[in-house]
């Protein structure tokens, strides 16, 4: 099976674990479940589960509970978009290719439809523990010590997803993105801004993977590095493609960050400059994946494919 067709067929399945676990019932919050419910269809890469899923693999996971941080992730990435395209911060009418949650449903609707997305990613991860093997007997040593420590992975894992979308990952990215759109940003600035707006959501992804997996503490800060890499390299093409893409490819306003003012590595380095990095970034994270145990044959594959990706 060649890259694109295994590409795809992964995309589909992620697609079905995501929504299996999207609000099946509702009455009177039913627009916004159906703004939910919009959002989360609208299709997308699914990036940052793929990368949690094949962290997990990785590292010898083989079990369920990694499906509903999956499905939580994408969430909370999904209601970021919903307020990024909102009229207070970026003001964009399309993602995706279809109109954004606040033109169809209103602006007070999509920052509902943002919030039910982000508490319904915790309440979806929270199900993990459903995945713990049960202690029968409470007088059996061993599978007491083994369900504790299963629950501690879950705690751990919890924690990461807790941390990294807050004010010291995404939000925290957000917040200087907005404050300092329009002046010249510093290395240091831009360097920040990318690593928590873009790469938090991407490190927390593949370091739940290996936390659930069973990896050890060497295992998982190599696996930050490759991740951290990666979110700046995804970033970085995020700019080049603003530049160079058209609408059609990719289902968004093209030349939104300079008609907003925003300063991005492609304005202060330049398009050629810029494409250097992000082959120099996957390449660095490529490297550390080939000096691990297990098959990393599908993440370096996927890595070299979001260098070239026209979307």
């Amino acid at each position: 099976m060649g890259f694109d067709e295994e590409l795809r067929k992964k995309t589909e399945e992620i697609e079905q674990i995501i929504m299996q676990y999207m609000p099946k019932e509702a009455t009177f919050q039913k627009t916004v479940t159906d703004a939910m419910e919009y959002t989360m269809s609208a299709g997308g890469k699914r990036i940052r589960p793929m990368l949690m899923e094949e962290t997990y693999r990785l590292f010898g996971g083989n079990g369920k509970v990694i499906e509903p941080f999956m499905a939580a992730m994408e969430m909370i990435h999904t209601y970021s978009l919903i307020h990024d395209d909102l009229p207070a911060l970026d003001n964009d009418d399309y993602r995706r290719g279809r109109k954004t949650a606040h033109v169809v449903y209103g602006e007070a609707m999509a920052i509902l439809a943002g919030d039910s997305l982000l508490n319904y990613a915790y309440e979806t991860a929270s199900k993990a523990y459903n995945e713990v093997e049960v202690a029968e007997n409470m007088e059996d040593a061993e599978a007491v010590k083994k369900e504790l420590q299963e629950r501690r992975v879950v705690d751990r894992a919890l924690a990461v997803l807790a941390l990294k979308p807050g004010i010291y990952g995404m939000i925290g990215g957000q917040v200087a993105d907005v404050e300092l759109t329009g002046t010249r940003l510093t290395k240091e600035q831009l360097v920040y801004i990318y690593e928590n707006k873009t790469g938090a959501l991407i490190e927390a992804s593949m370091t739940i993977g290996a936390i659930l997996a069973g990896a050890d503490e060497e295992q998982i800060t190599k696996i930050a590095e490759v991740a951290y890499n990666i979110g700046m390299a995804f970033q970085i093409q995020d700019d080049i493609l603003d530049e160079i893409a058209t609408f059609e490819e990719l289902g968004k306003p093209i030349h939104s960050d300079e008609e907003s003012g925003k300063i991005t590595y492609v304005t202060i380095h330049g398009i050629e400059e810029a494409k250097r990095e992000v082959e120099l970034l996957s390449n660095q994270a490529i490297h550390i994946l080939e000096q691990m145990d297990g098959d990393c044959t599908f993440l370096k594959e996927l890595t070299t494919y979001l260098i070239h990706r026209k979307n």
